[in-house]
């Protein structure tokens, strides 16, 4: 067993599982915003039906999901390139978002069925909403770690910290 844990923590400070973990950090990043968001304009001020609100908090997390996937874990700087990178990113969003919408419309039919209170419909719609994040979390790291690979694990390492380059050696 400990021989996997120090399997898993050196795999962890190679270029890949560094990347791995910021993808994923980002990840749950803009799944707490899409939540929150979500929680707010749908289960506490109910400005919109489910699936407009679905939408709206999707769209508003996709924001820090681009710019932290870009800098962060793809270590990417300077002008983002359209059709290398805009353009793929808000296609995959707009097919999450679009999953989203499928499970906003179920919740809704759901709440519908079960007449329940708006406190249980904001919950279902919540859990909806994060199982449709699941759903693309694979697809999307696939994707991502194609379109925003840096060439070579040389490269990488003009863009470690003085920390990660001893910890690295």
């Amino acid at each position: 067993m400990l021989e996997k844990i120090d399997a898993l923590r050196q795999w962890a400070n190679t270029h890949e599982g560094k990347k791995l973990i910021r993808f994923t950090m980002v990840s749950v990043i803009s799944t707490l915003v899409s939540f929150v968001t979500l929680f707010l304009v749908f289960g506490v001020l109910k400005l919109w039906s489910q699936v407009p609100s679905t939408i709206f908090a999707n769209l508003v997390a996709t924001i820090p999901s681009y710019n932290l996937n870009r800098k962060w874990a793809w270590g990417k700087s300077g002008r983002s390139h359209v059709r290398k990178e805009i353009i793929p990113f808000w296609t995959m969003s707009g097919i999450g978002i679009a999953v989203s919408v499928v499970g906003a419309q179920l919740a809704r039919h759901v709440s519908i069925k079960h007449n329940l209170p708006h406190w249980e419909e904001t919950a279902v719609v919540l859990i909806a909403n994060v199982l449709s994040f699941a759903v693309f979390w694979v697809l999307k790291l696939l994707l991502f770690n194609r379109l925003f690979h840096v060439a070579e694990i040389e490269e990488f390492d003009e863009h470690l910290t003085a920390e990660e380059q001893a910890s690295a050696s």
